[in-house]
């Protein structure tokens, strides 16, 4: 009886251990990218922005807190399918990435004053796909009267900068360029002023004693001109006085369309620091879904950007904020793990994905202007084959498709099964859980998905905004913490 009653047991513990590794699967609607090529309709900005410039800039009541809409550059595509924009958003993608390893190789500041080191985002094409990396955009209103200004929105950036008349060499922009002369609000920084000091390689025009700034880029892009403060007027109702910027007389390279851009990064000079004084250091941004469009349908969910009371959502759930002495821009957070399926991922190792603070190589970022997830290459290959596993039952591609080494042909299949994926930080972000549309992306429309993460080799890691979509990402200075919030927007 005994050896009967040993093998009873063995048996019911294995039922058990099956029981316990069932694979947690997501329903997910498979809808292939439309084959017709696409234009935006032409929509008010008011409509598109979330209010209006002007009746902001008449609203004398101060504010209790910033609150505006982003856009998707894609939202304003002319003429394009849905396939070539997605192509044209990887080229983008793997030109910043490559740019922010470079970086993290260096041990540089991504986007510093200092000439030559690192490298940085580019503006938006408005009405086409040739140049440029900025992702996400508003529209704002500077100086007074405002001039509206379409600017770049990037985590990844510090100094606020826009383009000034008299323009020395600009490129072309959506709009006026804003000049200086014309705005009652303008005030130039003295070169002895601790503002001027802020910058890293801040120069002195001794004639005018005028604070100068130059901001070099690691594609060769530039911008230089006079360090100022100025009123920013935003179309939620907001102004806020007095900040500081570059004004910008000499600016080429891969600046195209937008006037310029509004860093959210962690240094001293960026947009958010610069206003901590009044609305706290907190602030979070919501991406919609990369198909949403406020522009193509003004009655969608839009994407938001929040300083100030209403920041913090209540239902995030928060990491520590890990600090790069070697990056200050950047928001490095403790990945410590991935699940698929419901199980952790044995390879994919917290070593791999570890800071090394005395380097400045390693870790793990969260940036608004990448938009696919970059692991380090033994963190992927782990996930990657984890998935191929648990997705067995899924008919795989052969070739792969851009930088996605996993596709699957879902051709003719309107809903399928799919492994559920969910990253661990450490701290109270114990489990942050995917949609699949999060990971499972269309590349065509003959109903080709792939695994939207990818392997580096570059040094960092990064989360990127494909799968930040539907989160309220939160970015709380003032408990030095990053938090995510499920279907935020």
């Amino acid at each position: 009886m005994a050896p009967l009653a040993a093998l009873l047991l063995l048996l019911a513990a294995s039922n058990a251990a099956a029981v316990t590794q069932a694979v947690e699967y997501h329903r997910f609607v498979a809808t292939p990218l439309s084959p017709h090529a696409y234009t935006a309709p032409a929509a008010d900005d008011d409509d598109v922005f979330g209010g209006s410039l002007a009746a902001a800039e008449e609203d004398a009541a101060p504010a209790t807190a910033v609150r505006f809409r982003v856009v998707h550059r894609d939202a304003f595509a002319a003429n394009a399918t849905a396939a070539e924009l997605l192509a044209h958003r990887l080229e983008r993608d793997r030109r910043r990435a490559a740019r922010i390893s470079k970086a993290a190789r260096g041990g540089a500041a991504y986007n510093g004053t200092r000439g030559g080191t690192g490298g940085a985002v580019a503006a938006p094409v408005v009405s086409g796909l040739a140049q440029g990396s900025g992702e996400y955009f508003t529209k704002i209103g500077v100086g007074t009267p405002a001039t509206p200004a379409l600017m770049v929105l990037d985590t990844g950036s510090d100094v606020v900068w826009l383009q000034c008349a008299p323009c020395r060499r600009c490129y072309d922009q959506s709009g006026p360029v804003f000049d200086p002369r014309r705005s009652s609000s303008y005030g130039a920084v003295d070169c002895a002023a601790p503002l001027c000091r802020r910058l890293d390689s801040g120069g002195c025009d001794l004639r005018r004693r005028a604070c100068l700034y130059q901001v070099a880029y690691g594609d060769g892009s530039i911008t230089a001109g006079d360090f100022a403060t100025e009123t920013l007027t935003f179309a939620g109702g907001a102004r806020v006085a007095r900040v500081a910027l570059g004004c910008g007389h000499d600016n080429e390279g891969l600046f195209v369309a937008a006037a310029g851009l509004l860093g959210l990064g962690r240094g001293s000079l960026s947009f958010p620091t610069q206003i901590s004084r009044r609305y706290g250091r907190s602030f979070s941004y919501c991406l919609v879904d990369r198909t949403s469009s406020s522009a193509s349908n003004p009655t969608s969910r839009s994407s938001t950007v929040t300083f100030g009371p209403g920041a913090v959502a209540a239902a995030a759930s928060f990491t520590p904020m890990v600090r790069n002495p070697r990056m200050e821009t950047f928001y490095y957070v403790h990945l410590v793990g991935i699940s698929v399926g419901g199980a952790r991922v044995p390879g994919v190792a917290e070593s791999d994905l570890r800071l090394d603070p005395s380097t400045g190589r390693g870790g793990v970022i969260v940036d608004s202007g990448t938009s696919v997830t970059r692991l380090a290459r033994p963190a992927y290959a782990a996930l990657r084959d984890a998935f191929r596993a648990a997705a067995a039952g899924l008919r795989l591609s052969t070739g792969g498709f851009s930088l996605f080494d996993t596709c699957y042909d879902l051709g003719g299949r309107k809903v399928v099964k799919v492994p559920t994926v969910s990253m661990h930080f450490a701290g109270g972000a114990e489990a942050v859980a995917l949609p699949p549309e999060n990971y499972l992306i269309p590349v065509d429309s003959k109903g080709t998905f792939c695994f939207a993460f990818a392997g580096t080799d570059g040094g960092v890691s990064i989360i990127g905004n494909i799968q930040q979509q539907g989160f309220r990402v939160v970015f709380d200075g003032d408990g030095q913490r990053v938090g995510f919030a499920p279907k935020g927007c």
